[in-house]
């Protein structure tokens, strides 16, 4: 999942402009000596703070085409924000509806529509090493519709994945031969629309409620999610 970006050098562009678009040396503009430019060479629209579009979690939703990334409606990716934090979560621990009620009673708060939740678990401390896919709480389909019934559209969380570490959960579906124990907080987005942001980080900094949301997603024709520069803001 690693993003690999190759660096072009001022110097590099110089030598374009001179010998591919043939500006001689003596019209460089003073002090010029070329543009700096980059390539990213490799990047999953997964592979970094990212929206899940309703696409990745399948073709159909609510019985027609699900929505692809840019096709998500932009009054989605911008609303207030709400913290429930369940740092205190041990990992493998799964989220369930009694225990979003009860971190919303805790904080005072109201779902109201067009809220954006932010599950917080404290394990973006971990992002950078091996330990980061296999670390975490996770979303259980009851509590990943339980915002949706409240009106909540964007939701999203500061660790890996939405669910339980993936590794897990195949651990879990293969001990009790449950085919509902795997990806069920994403499943749910066969039959509900919604969106939802993984490897967030920063939770910890905001407070539960009294701010803005914004999460505006690269544009990508076509595509299960995109990058997105996700940011809290507080007047």
């Amino acid at each position: 999942m690693r993003v690999k970006i190759k660096h072009k050098s001022h110097a590099s562009a110089y030598l374009l402009i001179r010998f591919f678009i043939g500006l001689p040396k003596k019209l460089f503009p003073d002090r010029f000596k070329g543009w700096a430019d980059d390539t990213i060479k490799h990047m999953g629209v997964h592979a970094t703070t990212h929206i899940d579009a309703p696409w990745h979690y399948g073709p159909i939703c609510e019985n027609k085409k699900a929505k692809t990334v840019d096709e998500i409606p932009l009054e989605w990716c911008y609303g207030n924000g709400v913290v429930l934090n369940f740092s205190y979560k041990k990992d493998n621990d799964i989220i369930t509806q009694k225990d979003i009620e009860e971190a919303l009673i805790s904080i005072n708060h109201t779902i109201q529509k067009g809220d954006i939740v932010l599950i917080r678990t404290d394990r973006d401390a971990y992002i950078g090493t091996l330990e980061y896919p296999q670390k975490g709480t996770g979303m259980s389909r009851e509590a990943t519709l339980y915002l949706i019934q409240q009106g909540v559209k964007v939701m999203g969380i500061d660790q890996w994945g939405w669910d339980l570490p993936l590794l897990y959960q195949t651990q879990v579906a293969k001990s009790t031969q449950d085919p509902n124990k795997f990806w069920e907080g994403h499943l749910v987005g066969l039959d509900h629309e919604y969106c939802h942001m993984e490897q967030l980080v920063n939770l910890s900094s905001l407070p539960s409620t009294g701010f803005k949301v914004c999460v505006f997603p690269l544009k990508i024709k076509g595509a299960s999610a995109a990058p997105a520069r996700v940011v809290a803001i507080i007047e």
